[in-house]
């Protein structure tokens, strides 16, 4: 939970913060937490986290299993997560560039487009590998913000100001120190205006190598991350950086409606 915010902004409302951090704990591949589970992972006590998945469960957000009693997500985040998704204007113009990108010669190829929440990339649009070897990633797979490639082009491409924010949030989020997150960051910047996009080559996976570019909004209020990787024996640097390199700096250009 951001504690700064509540402790300093009047209008933040806790319970809400709450009620959030209780349905962002649950991870891919989960499907039931109990009030314990929930209790150690956002540090709140049993008796507020119990009140909140009552509360969750009565709006639809958690469904508890009768069997055991422990908690599920509900139908209604799914119909937030698709209310999201509908505003996102920019997942329609990216379905045939994501296509474009994975359509080359190397068929183990993935390309994504993804956005910051808190120290994390989430992907909001994916074209996928078929091949048997490849990444599982889908709409929704989350990457860590400050080791991806995704992650590192959307920190590139945010303001001072937001990437300042997201340093803060990594902090609190995973109990990295601010100084090791600032210099994540700053290496980030330095490799994009050196070389037009950020890798991850091992980094948050040792078996995985991409390459990302920064897609912001007309009048930057909105950074995403387009990226292309895939298995790191079936898709080596070299290919990443002088094949599809140009290919993902000129995609990146043409979905911020960026004059070339």
């Amino acid at each position: 939970m951001d504690g700064l915010a509540e402790g300093k902004d009047r209008n933040f409302v806790t319970a809400l913060a709450r009620g959030l951090d209780v349905l962002r704990s649950f991870r891919p591949g989960e499907v039931l937490l109990t009030n314990t589970d929930l209790s150690e992972r956002t540090g709140l006590p049993k008796p507020t986290v119990s009140r909140l998945t009552h509360t969750l469960c009565q709006l639809g957000y958690l469904v508890q299993d009768r069997q055991s009693g422990a908690y599920r997500l509900g139908v209604g985040v799914l119909q937030l997560g698709m209310g999201v998704l509908a505003g996102m204007d920019i997942c329609d113009r990216a379905a045939e560039v994501l296509r474009s990108l994975r359509a080359g010669a190397n068929p183990y190829i993935t390309a994504a487009l993804g956005e910051a929440h808190r120290a994390e990339a989430v992907y909001v649009a994916v074209s996928r590998s078929r091949e048997n070897v490849s990444l599982s990633m889908h709409v929704g797979s989350r990457l860590p913000l400050f080791r991806s490639a995704m992650g590192r082009a959307i920190l590139a491409g945010m303001t001072e100001e937001d990437r300042s924010a997201a340093i803060q949030a990594g902090a609190r989020d995973t109990g990295q120190q601010i100084a090791a997150l600032e210099a994540e960051a700053r290496n980030a910047v330095e490799q994009y205006r050196a070389r037009g996009y950020c890798s991850g080559y091992g980094d948050w996976r040792a078996d995985v190598n991409a390459i990302a570019v920064p897609v912001v909004s007309l009048g930057g209020s909105r950074v995403h991350g387009l990226n292309v990787g895939g298995p790191s024996f079936h898709i080596t640097v070299e290919e990443l950086e002088n094949t599809y390199a140009p290919l993902l700096i000129a995609a990146g250009k043409a979905l911020s409606l960026t004059p070339g």
